[in-house]
């Protein structure tokens, strides 16, 4: 029975002092009511006991009723701190993605150049040691005037009317050198008046760039014999150019030959700038 009384007891103040029973009931009362009701624990009658059980079935009852508030704040303010701390993480990680993206980028960017410079160190050490590789480092372009600049100049030992390669294909000339830059003019500038040949005909012919990607060929023999699918190479003939080096290949558009670059020119990072055998460019 002391057991009983004790939990009543506590039960009773943990209801009133949740309720804020200190603002509403006066100490003296809450005393007279717990000597009230420990006096009606030594009576045993029937209509106490239900009434016994019922008051403390209301208390017990209220005080679970009145902690929900509380066990809702709790669990509410667990909920909103879990999530701002999901979120945190959340937006440290999308930084992380964001930077990691943006280092894989630079990784493949500089892979492609990678790539690209070694296939024209490789072509240059095949053809000769004198070779300079070079980078485009602007394009100056308009619909008809194509060159470009490049990060090497007498420095380096380039002259002008060198040849330009890129992949082994003939891409242009250099036709102005600086000390640290140089200009190279492209094949398919207006400007651009080169001798070839024609293989396996063997044909010579002059290849004017037209401003895009395929140049005409004009001084052909009257009667020719090329077809569509002939290579062109640089002739030689003008005593600039070593013979042999690739270009494209012909094509032919409402009864006249062209030649069809092998390189995109929009697309050269890299070139190789190769002399004349004999040495002297100037």
């Amino acid at each position: 029975m002391e057991t009983s009384r004790d939990d009543f007891i506590i039960a009773v103040r943990s209801a009133f002092l949740k309720k804020g029973a200190a603002q509403r009931f006066s100490l003296l009362a809450l005393i007279i009511i717990s000597i009230i009701l420990l006096s009606l624990e030594f009576y045993k009658a029937k209509p106490l006991n239900i009434f016994r059980s019922i008051t403390k079935d209301i208390i017990y009852r209220g005080s679970f009723i009145m902690s929900l508030p509380f066990k809702s704040f709790d669990r509410g303010y667990n909920k909103i701190k879990t999530h701002i701390s999901f979120y945190n993480d959340y937006e440290n990680l999308k930084k992380e993605l964001y930077i990691l993206k943006a280092q894989q980028v630079e990784i493949e960017f500089l892979r492609m150049q990678n790539r690209e410079l070694k296939i024209v160190i490789s072509e240059s050490l095949q053809k000769s040691i004198n070779n300079v590789i070079a980078k485009v480092i602007l394009d100056k372009q308009s619909p008809f005037l194509k060159s470009v600049i490049l990060n090497k100049g007498t420095k380096s030992n380039l002259k002008k009317g060198m040849a330009v390669l890129h992949k082994s294909n003939m891409v242009g000339r250099i036709v102005e050198v600086n000390y640290l830059s140089s200009r190279a003019l492209l094949v398919n500038d207006l400007n651009s008046k080169i001798p070839v040949k024609i293989q396996p005909s063997g044909e010579n012919a002059i290849m004017t760039g037209e401003g895009n990607n395929i140049a005409s060929l004009d001084f052909l023999p009257k009667i020719s014999t090329i077809e569509e699918g002939n290579i062109a190479f640089t002739s030689g003939s003008d005593g600039i150019f070593i013979d042999g080096i690739p270009i494209g290949k012909i094509k032919k558009i409402e009864e006249k030959y062209y030649v069809e670059f092998f390189t995109d020119l929009n697309q050269v990072n890299f070139v190789t700038v190769i002399g004349h055998d004999n040495g002297d460019n100037q």
